[in-house]
């Protein structure tokens, strides 16, 4: 799983407008995303709706689920409490 950042076709500078897609097991699914953010919450509906299992990925799905949109925060694991401690320090 990965989120790309490509130049558009004909896009010559640097500061060209990039197309920002998902790309998931070698298949690019998803263009047109507009930003990073967008395609962060994308990719995280992704991984819920076809019941993708990352296990490189865990915690990084985890800290969003449960500390940047505060779902079931009560359960964390060891590693993203600590995480959220660090933060709130």
């Amino acid at each position: 799983m990965a989120i790309t950042v490509t130049p558009k076709p004909g896009a010559s500078t640097s500061n060209s407008p990039k197309n920002i897609g998902i790309v998931i097991e070698g298949v690019e699914v998803i263009t047109g995303l507009g930003d990073i953010a967008r395609a962060c919450s994308v990719l995280l509906g992704l991984t819920y709706s076809l019941n993708l299992d990352c296990p490189r990925l865990k915690y990084t799905f985890e800290v969003f689920q449960k500390l940047f949109l505060e779902l079931d925060d009560s359960k964390l694991s060891n590693k993203v409490q600590s995480l959220k401690s660090k933060l709130q320090a």
